[in-house]
């Protein structure tokens, strides 16, 4: 039998083998394509609406050509809801609740990671669990908890819990600690125990070990969780509600509610609302892609 003869067989199976990759490199492309189209048209429809005048609208009807196209709606959103005062408010809670997340988050995960004894599993096991526990849930007890607990009048004009922006903060960075201790501790397992091993010899204190060797290697993920925690506390609406009595005091997401009339609601200036409060997220995120890309890739590859 020649070799031509006893390769054809291989041959032909590696050039059909070969289709079916590319047959199904294309259906995951289009698949990709078709969702990424599904979660952006919400977007840009509504771009497109706030970008047109409500008589427009009113005149033609949402779905159709737009007559005339301007900015008007994002500078009276703009000046009707107040927005300067509210991203304030904002960055008041966001701030300091990414720092302590990220903070503690560390400190627990470096501690699971780093040393061994009988109840790491369950200690990482309870802080997930309680991004397990809908809100829901316990907005009963918390809620009187809130009212219950004292501050001083420096930190809270009523002089609890409730209704201050320590309390929004508090209940943030309760929530997301699971996850971020999780994440990152994870991550940190996959850092060589040789540079740990190689500090303390050199006489380095298990602060210095955690502050220059194990922070430094984590920064890729902190920077990935950095970018999820802003959006997810950025985006909160339930707790600020619930805790937050002063109008004036709660952050961005509730500022849309200003908008909507008592007997007429234009939806154009709502939908230039909407996305002048989405922008922040949508720029920290474009900032810190490549680290967001970055942290949740390089966990996969280590060894």
């Amino acid at each position: 039998m020649s070799l031509e003869a006893a390769t054809a067989p291989d041959v032909l199976a590696a050039r059909s083998s070969g289709v079916r990759s590319r047959r199904a490199s294309i259906f995951i492309q289009a698949f990709l394509i078709v969702t990424a189209a599904v979660w952006l048209l919400p977007a840009a429809y509504a771009v497109y609406t706030s970008l047109r005048p409500y008589a427009d609208t009113a005149e033609h009807g949402y779905v159709s050509l737009p007559g005339v196209l301007n900015f008007q709606n994002y500078i009276n959103a703009w000046t009707q809801a107040d927005l300067p005062h509210y991203y304030a408010n904002t960055l008041i809670v966001v701030g300091p609740a990414l720092v302590l997340t990220l903070l503690l988050s560390a400190f627990v995960a470096f501690v699971i990671a780093r040393f061994p004894f009988g109840f790491n599993i369950g200690l990482l096991m309870v802080f997930t669990a309680g991004n397990l526990l809908p809100q829901q849930t316990i907005i009963n007890p918390l809620y009187r908890l809130y009212l219950a607990l004292p501050l001083p009048e420096w930190l809270s004009d009523s002089g609890l819990f409730y209704d201050s922006y320590v309390g929004i903060i508090a209940i943030h960075v309760a929530f997301q600690m699971g996850f971020c201790t999780f994440v990152l501790s994870n991550y940190m397992k996959t850092i060589p125990r040789e540079l740990t091993e190689a500090a303390i010899v050199d006489g380095a204190s298990v602060w210095r070990t955690f502050w220059s060797v194990i922070v430094p290697l984590t920064r890729p993920a902190l920077a990935a969780l950095a970018t999820l925690e802003f959006t997810f506390i950025y985006n909160d609406y339930f707790w600020a509600l619930v805790l937050m009595q002063t109008g004036a005091k709660r952050p961005i997401t509730s500022s849309l509610s200003n908008l909507q009339g008592l007997f007429f609601t234009d939806n154009n200036l709502i939908a230039a609302g909407a996305v002048l409060v989405a922008a922040p997220t949508i720029i920290v995120y474009l900032l810190l892609q490549r680290h967001f890309v970055r942290g949740l890739t390089l966990g996969a590859t280590k060894g």
